[in-house]
């Protein structure tokens, strides 16, 4: 049968682990004219949770027109427009409602072509100046509150606006959103601080005007079920210990857990047991190796020997502790403090808090995986 650990975010419920919990709650916000807020790590199924949310109310709710805008590419004002508008096209579907949306533009003429492979939308939209970008931006906003439909609309990787060059564009969606009576809108980030930020700081434009989830690793016991069934439809049957090492091996954290039950069940036979698993991560961490040494490449020595010694140690609760420095050679408390926060930012370290402080592992399991192994 086809490989039922599917590797893009979202292909069914049946195919998505849990958070049935989360799943509930947002749903449950967004009927009742609640914005949310939705942070997690990168790679911990967030994309796929609101694809879930979004199944779910098209069921619920099927005249509910449903939006995803992925702005993760964006640059600037101009990328972000385009992108929205994109996403808007896709949702409304038909053809005489794009031809209302562009309608609302006013003196500029939108282009739509369509991508002859996957047949996405395109728009392309010329401007004289800057202002006109800005006007295109409320006539957006301006088209789906003239609506009589309810729209849901889901932004993901949202905390790159604020890299956007001229524009305060917090407060200028601030603007925008908060006289929208049929519009609900999902704003999805993976840089905790800076969403963070940007919905719990009272200073910023959207403080305390959405409800704020934060995605956890799936519960072991939970995935690990799951992970059973799921072989079990395939007409594989994975070992307790087997299925206890991928989800050591993996921390539980969604996408490599997935990516390796993608690979074993690829290569597996009837019967999967320790030294099979263990077989489908030498390959993975074989594969990826080139990559790795190329990020080496883009890192000073110190870093990279900071980075190795976080993996070695799995996890780190006190990097600048003299005990962690000593042991792996790190230099001063002050340089190790620096080049945390720059792999911090850089998304090769992952900080986690929690009621006893903070930590610090490797973000890719995969890489941190491999560093242990050098």
């Amino acid at each position: 049968m086809e490989n039922p650990f599917v590797l893009s975010p979202y292909e069914g419920k049946e195919f998505f682990c849990d958070r049935e919990k989360e799943t509930s709650a947002i749903i449950d916000d967004l009927q009742n004219g609640v914005n949310v807020t939705l942070i997690s790590p990168r790679r911990y199924g967030k994309t796929g949770l609101v694809f879930r949310v979004l199944d779910e109310l098209s069921r619920m709710q099927p005249k509910t027109v449903l939006c995803y805008c992925d702005i993760y590419s964006a640059d600037d004002l101009e990328g972000f427009v385009k992108l929205f508008s994109e996403a808007v096209v896709r949702s409304v579907k038909v053809e005489p409602a794009i031809k209302k949306f562009f309608s609302v533009f006013g003196g500029i003429r939108p282009l739509l072509s369509y991508d002859p492979i996957t047949g996405s939308p395109q728009v392309s939209i010329t401007y004289q100046n800057e202002g006109q970008k800005l006007d295109t931006l409320r006539s957006i906003f301006d088209y789906l509150g003239s609506q009589k439909d309810k729209f849901v609309v889901a932004f993901d990787e949202f905390q790159v606006i604020r890299n956007f060059k001229g524009v305060n564009m917090e407060a200028l969606l601030r603007t925008y959103i908060q006289p929208l009576k049929n519009v609900r809108f999902v704003f999805c980030g993976s840089k905790k601080h800076v969403m963070a930020d940007m919905f719990v700081n009272a200073k910023s434009p959207f403080y305390e005007s959405t409800h704020v989830v934060y995605l956890e690793k799936i519960d072991r016991d939970v995935y690990g079920s799951f992970i059973g069934n799921l072989f079990e439809t395939g007409h594989r049957r994975i070992e307790a210990d087997a299925l206890d090492f991928v989800l050591e091996w993996t921390r539980c954290h969604t996408f490599y857990t997935q990516y390796l039950c993608h690979r074993i069940f690829r290569n597996a036979s009837k019967k999967i047991d320790t030294a099979e698993v263990k077989r489908a991560c030498a390959q993975i961490l074989q594969e990826n190796a080139p990559g790795f040494i190329e990020r080496r490449n883009l890192l000073t020595d110190k870093q990279w020997q900071f980075l190795k010694a976080v993996a070695k140690e799995g996890s780190v609760e006190q990097p600048t502790a003299g005990g962690f420095i000593n042991k792996y050679k790190l230099g001063t408390g002050a340089a190790v403090k620096r080049m945390l926060e720059s792999l911090v930012e850089k998304e090769l370290l992952l900080e986690t808090l929690s009621l006893e402080g903070k930590s610090y592992s490797v973000y890719n399991v995969f890489l941190s995986r491999w560093l242990e192994s050098i």
